[in-house]
């Protein structure tokens, strides 16, 4: 850990009572579980922003923050939430993407039992490696000179990767998890005083957008409904009730012929939403498929 981000001499130790009070604001606000034993991360992220405003105890930030809901509040989540992500991460979920659910997209366009348009969800998006990876694989088997439209809107809680995914550039060793034809297509490469960096191409940022959502409060914002929705990685952070009320929230905005991807660790067992398996973390809605089956998944 950077020194920086450590609390100096002038920071007194977080007590018991007041990580209880930052571990119930942040349960509040953003549905985060901080269990017992993390007081060292809170005093490790928050620190630095006591530090800037010249606070000397916890107490102190925690009635700053109350006091400024808009402003303090949010750069307190800002800098509790853990941000990571790289392109095509968990790559069988791309996979499947790319085969058997784009070809029975392909298929029920050309049947025309669905228009040629695409919408996905990329919740808790952080710095914009996941929304953008989404815009590539559908770019790549949906092209707008056949007639597609593809929108990815990328949500997350933290105002300070919002503003990092819009300007979708990143340092150039994360095109290594790309494959070279997406790369190829659709990432430039930096050069001159760029070097070293590479910026989503043209084709990327005309239909990947962002907005601010907090997955554990109501109501979202009319963002309509999804083919795709992927909140991966998100909801290991919400304790048990937390984690269905917020699925049951996403699956408001799921069209019933859409999936819904969650993370590895982050299976339904024990919920009742009316969704069926069809791949690792992967759902659909209950009546999508007649018998129980995915007839893709035949020829897999």
């Amino acid at each position: 850990m950077n020194r920086a981000d450590v609390p100096g001499p002038d920071i007194r130790p977080i007590t018991n009572r007041e990580f209880r009070s930052f571990q119930r604001l942040i349960h509040q606000e953003a549905g985060i579980n901080l269990v017992e034993g993390k007081q060292a991360l809170v005093t490790g992220r928050l620190g630095p922003r006591m530090r800037a405003l010249g606070l000397r105890t916890f107490g102190e930030y925690h009635e700053r923050v109350l006091s400024d809901p808009g402003g303090e509040l949010v750069r307190m989540l800002d800098a509790i939430c853990t941000n990571e992500t790289e392109f095509f991460r968990e790559p069988t979920h791309f996979e499947l993407l790319e085969r058997a659910i784009s070809l029975e997209w392909e298929e029920s366009a050309a049947a025309r039992r669905r228009p040629k348009l695409i919408r996905a969800w990329s919740a808790a998006c952080s710095s914009g490696e996941e929304p953008y990876t989404i815009a590539m694989v559908l770019l790549g088997r949906f092209p707008a000179a056949a007639g597609w439209t593809v929108q990815v809107i990328g949500t997350d809680l933290s105002t300070k990767v919002l503003d990092r995914a819009q300007k979708a550039i990143w340092p150039v060793r994360k095109a290594e998890a790309i494959p070279a034809r997406y790369r190829q297509a659709f990432m430039l490469k930096g050069t001159g005083p760029q070097q070293g960096l590479m910026k989503a191409g043209p084709a990327l940022r005309e239909i990947v957008s962002f907005h601010r959502v907090n997955l554990a409060q109501e109501p979202y914002p009319a963002l309509g409904e999804f083919d795709l929705i992927f909140c991966r990685n998100v909801l290991i952070y919400f304790d048990t009730e937390g984690r269905a009320k917020a699925v049951g929230r996403l699956l408001r905005h799921l069209k019933p012929t859409g999936y819904l991807f969650l993370g590895h660790s982050e299976g339904l067992t024990g919920a009742s939403h009316p969704l069926r398996s069809v791949g690792p973390n992967v759902y659909t809605p209950v009546g999508q498929w007649e018998h129980g089956k995915w007839p893709l998944m035949r020829s897999a």
